[in-house]
């Protein structure tokens, strides 16, 4: 528009000094046109897209513009920044989550025999009658109940101070437990009471691993008191047979191990046959066995793996590389752009002074 309204401007006024009759040489207006500054050179720009950025609401639309999507570009670069600092945030926190709180991983190992265990059984008035091997869960009858009988079982008498009330003292029968599991191997025990001396009739038992540490240990009646200390107890009623099925359970920790024994029990009721004189002894039945073949191991597992966490690190630090580099390159965009427009701006100048 200003080059047209410029233009025209000049040939009236040449038509204007044409009609009175101009002196001037013809190098008057080489002369003064040799004063001007001369353009600098712009390949990329036609003359079409001049016009057009000279127009004023071209400009105004090119401003917003170029405004929206600087601060869209602003945005985009903020969200990224937020999204890589919350991921490896996550990805930390999983970590030591996952290193402080490890996961159980089960396993069962089938086996062929266990070692066998220890019973430690609290009789206190009552009296061992007979404890006998038996295979393939066969128990035969009963001959004279309530009669001591022989018996076939490894059996070990400890007296110690209990771990908890020293001032009691304890009197423990350490019987061989079974072992061999694939024949159903199995110990059955009875006992006799005399029920009038005592409200309540029940006989206490504990299990602990190996029934040779038991005889290897130097001082058994301070192993007992570690045993019960460490394991549970249990008990047996009178006037029932009690068997119990036990399955042994390996617990590996961080630093250390612990075997844990657990047991399922079925009672069934005795029929007393004996004369009544007898039955004022009560008579207890208890049997022990293994109840499968497998045995129950517990590992403590930290899934927490740090090469993962530092692969995703790694990851998110790209990212913000990327970000960054993103932002530096629409800051070096919006220079130049405003550059440009300073440029264009000062041309536009320099031509209204000029003309």
């Amino acid at each position: 528009m200003l080059r047209k309204e410029n233009t025209r401007s000049y040939q009236e006024f040449n038509d204007d000094k044409d009609d009175e009759g101009d002196t001037r040489s013809p190098d008057y207006f080489d002369d003064t046109t040799e004063h001007l500054e001369p353009e600098e050179p712009n390949d990329s720009i036609s003359p079409e897209d001049d016009i057009r950025e000279y127009s004023p609401s071209m400009r105004f639309s090119k401003a917003c513009l170029k405004n929206v999507f600087t601060v869209v570009l602003i945005f985009i670069y903020l969200l990224l920044t937020a999204v890589a600092v919350f991921l490896a945030y996550q990805t930390i926190s999983e970590f030591l989550a996952k290193l402080n709180h490890p996961v159980m991983s089960v396993t069962y190992k089938e086996v062929d025999s266990f070692s066998p265990p220890g019973i430690a059984l609290y009789p206190g008035k009552a009296r061992l009658l007979s404890c006998r091997h038996h295979y393939h869960d066969y128990i035969p009858p009963l001959v004279d109940p309530g009669k001591p009988q022989e018996g076939d079982c490894v059996i070990d008498n400890v007296t110690y101070f209990g771990p908890f009330t020293n001032e009691t003292e304890k009197r423990a029968l350490v019987v061989r437990g079974p072992s061999d599991v694939r024949n159903k191997e199995l110990i059955f025990m009875q006992f006799s009471h005399n029920e009038t001396e005592e409200d309540f009739s029940a006989i206490t038992y504990m299990l602990f691993a190996k029934f040779s540490d038991f005889t290897h240990s130097a001082n058994k009646s301070k192993f007992m008191r570690d045993c019960e200390r460490n394991y549970s107890m249990w008990t047996f009623s009178g006037g029932f047979r009690t068997w119990v099925k036990m399955s042994l359970v390996r617990t590996s920790g961080r630093s250390n191990e612990a075997v844990e024994f657990r047991q399922e029990s079925a009672v069934v009721k005795f029929n007393d046959k004996r004369p009544e004189i007898e039955r004022t002894n009560q008579l207890f039945f208890a049997v022990f066995e293994w109840r499968d073949p497998y045995m129950q191991e517990i590992r403590l597992i930290v899934t927490a793996n740090p090469w993962s966490s530092v692969a995703i690190l790694c990851g998110v630090f790209m990212a913000l590389f990327k970000a960054a580099n993103f932002a530096k390159l629409t800051i070096q965009w919006i220079i130049k752009m405003r550059k440009r427009h300073l440029r264009n701006k000062a041309r536009e100048m320099n031509q209204v002074i000029n003309n």
